[in-house]
């Protein structure tokens, strides 16, 4: 289950390497042990650039999801890519009164399920459905051990490119 991962911050630090374990670990709960997983993090203008692009708005958010899986070029070995803005994430996290690595562990979960084919904007019902899975993998992540491995900017491997096709976000909550 390859992860592929690139950031373009770097004002903020965060621990690539422990999101890169937890990615394979939430790959692994939603059965998705074969696939291929793209994570980039940016700043609010490079997301609202992406949020506007394709998806109309005209503002940041802190996650998006482009998956592969939809549409007349579905992949069935790529899942699709995770675009988290970490600024944005780290208000969020001040706001929550809880770490950045806590903050970008949701918006990833999020994110990856959305690949999968949540949507908590489809319905209420959905809605509750994903929020269940949500912490049913955040348990699940809670058990992993910690490692201190904090990095900054800069990845172990990189993607290029972003997909347009199944755009998902999460929204600013708060």
């Amino acid at each position: 289950m390859p992860v592929h991962m690139q950031s373009f911050v770097r004002s903020v630090t965060f621990d690539q390497a422990r999101l890169d374990r937890l990615a394979r670990a939430i790959l692994s709960d939603v059965g998705e042990t074969s696939a291929e997983l793209g994570i980039l993090f940016v700043g609010d203008q490079r997301m609202r650039g992406f949020n506007r692009q394709y998806r109309g708005k005209d503002r940041t958010t802190d996650v998006l999801a482009f998956a592969m899986r939809e549409g007349p070029h579905s992949s069935e070995i790529l899942l699709g890519d995770v675009v988290i803005a970490v600024p944005t994430a780290a208000r969020q996290a001040r706001k929550g009164q809880r770490s950045l690595d806590e903050e970008l562990t949701v918006l990833l979960v999020h994110g990856v399920l959305h690949l999968c084919g949540y949507d908590h904007e489809r319905s209420e019902k959905e809605a509750r459905r994903m929020h269940r899975q949500e912490r049913k993998i955040l348990r699940s992540l809670a058990r992993l051990p910690k490692r201190t491995n904090f990095t900054s900017h800069g990845s172990t491997a990189s993607k290029s490119g972003t997909r347009s096709m199944g755009v998902s976000h999460r929204g600013f909550h708060g």
